[in-house]
């Protein structure tokens, strides 16, 4: 559904998260339609300033600025730009209708560390993957079948594709992020992951990932990093691709980000046949308190550990 939508109809009702380090805030709210208000987040990102920015100091850019202290060699200052068509003051995400499953997501809850066995994989996780709303991967349906976000296309695989990740504005180099989507349904998530057929596959995202940002953005071998999401927000299989220089991403964290390169040195370890090690190995991850799956494990895990989590 493609909605027309004029922000400034949204009604405000709370905020869901603020985030000072990373500049964003979730906001929850209605936004009008025919029949009844909708729900909806806004999440603001402040956006990342063009590196020409500094060489622009003397030509204008400025607008205004007010010194705010000094000491000694150091000064520091509020500063205002002048309005640019290239230079947007923020990024406004907007999820309409929002669900009560979006709602938990995005806002500010606790992380608790988890330790996810193979038997709870299959006894909590896999079940809760099998039930999970298809509408919440429209989108990415869309995308594959080329009916949403065509032009955005960078590079088309039997396998995969890669385009950019919504997060991105497209402009700042150093904040690039990329996302490569899997064309079949074969693959949930790491766990599915088989040296056998997969670990070729792997490989060529990994070459055609590489071979794209340097073509369009000159960028070198290891200025990426590529990382795979458990547990991830979707179950269908991605693999995300962003800039080196891209830091205070929560979701380069320890706890959620396995790097692609690892991912494919375990799977090249693993046997010919039989079990995979992502199979039989325990994953370690932070599950927040608003997750789907928060409440299931920490009961599983209590019960495994006499009450103590």
């Amino acid at each position: 559904m493609i909605m027309d939508i004029d922000l400034k109809q949204f009604v405000f009702d709370r905020i869901l998260d603020e985030n000072t380090l990373a500049h964003t805030l979730a906001v929850l709210g209605t936004l009008p339609s025919p029949s009844t208000p909708l729900p909806a987040i806004l999440r603001f990102e402040r956006t990342s300033l063009p590196s020409d920015v500094p060489s622009q100091l003397s030509s204008g850019i400025l607008a205004s600025t007010k010194q705010t202290g000094s000491n000694d060699i150091y000064s520091w200052f509020s500063a205002w730009l002048h309005k640019r068509d290239d230079i947007p003051d923020l990024k406004i995400y907007v999820i309409c209708p929002a669900t009560d499953t979006h709602i938990r997501k995005y806002s500010k809850q606790n992380v608790l560390m988890v330790h996810e066995t193979p038997a709870l994989y299959h006894s909590i996780i896999q079940p809760y993957i099998l039930a999970f709303d298809p509408a919440r991967t429209q989108w990415v349906q869309d995308i594959l079948a080329g009916t949403a976000e065509a032009s955005k296309i960078l590079n088309t695989s039997p396998d995969f594709l890669i385009l950019p990740d919504m997060k991105w504005d497209t402009t700042n180099v150093s904040a690039l992020y990329l996302l490569a989507l899997y064309t079949h349904s074969d693959v949930s998530c790491i766990r599915d992951l088989r040296k056998t057929p997969h670990l070729p596959m792997l490989k060529a995202l990994r070459r055609d990932a590489s071979r794209v940002v340097h073509h369009n953005w000159g960028i070198s071998p290891g200025g990426v990093r590529m990382y795979i999401h458990y547990q991830p927000s979707y179950y269908h299989f991605h693999v995300h691709i962003v800039h080196t220089g891209h830091l205070g991403l929560g979701g380069m964290a320890v706890g959620q980000a396995h790097l692609l390169d690892d991912i494919i040195s375990l799977l090249e370890l693993d046997p010919d046949d039989g079990h995979s090690i992502l199979e039989r190995m325990t994953f370690t991850y932070g599950l927040g308190t608003e997750h789907g799956l928060y409440k299931s494990m920490i009961a599983a895990l209590a019960q495994l550990h006499d009450g103590v989590v």
